[in-house]
Parts: structure tokens; sequence; C-alpha cells
């Protein structure tokens, strides 16, 4: 069941509601009004493996001493 985004025309109310048909009526839950906007919706993924999230200026680099250790 797709969830989507919508703005009220009348009071302006940004809400989300999970529609099960399209050709469903929907309403404002806060002022009732039927004269909505369906919002452009985008999502976000996440790839295997890229699950770190360090930036390289909090990585410092190894520092190797003349003549080993």
């Amino acid at each position: 069941m797709p969830l989507f985004e919508f703005d009220c025309v009348e009071c302006g109310e940004p809400f989300e509601k999970l529609v099960r048909n399209s050709s469903a009526e929907i309403v404002c839950p806060a002022c009732g009004s039927s004269q909505v906007k369906k919002k452009l919706s985008t999502f976000a993924s996440k790839i295997a493996g890229s699950g770190s999230s360090l930036s390289t200026s909090a990585v410092s680099a190894p520092t190797c001493s003349p003549g080993g250790l």
C-alpha cells in the first residue's frame, strides 16, 4: 500500500496518507477539505556496503617513523 504526501489547498497543512485505491477521495485530517495537492515524493535507498558515513577529515592517516616498528 503506497504512502503519499499531500498539501491541503485550504489550510496549507502537509500530511501523509496510505492510499489503497487511486480513486479514493483524500481529505485533509486538519480541516476536512478534499481540495488537496499530491506532492512529488522521493525515496531513499541504502546500497549494500555503504554503511559507513565517516568523513575523510575525521580519519587520520597512520604515521610511520624511520626505521620501522
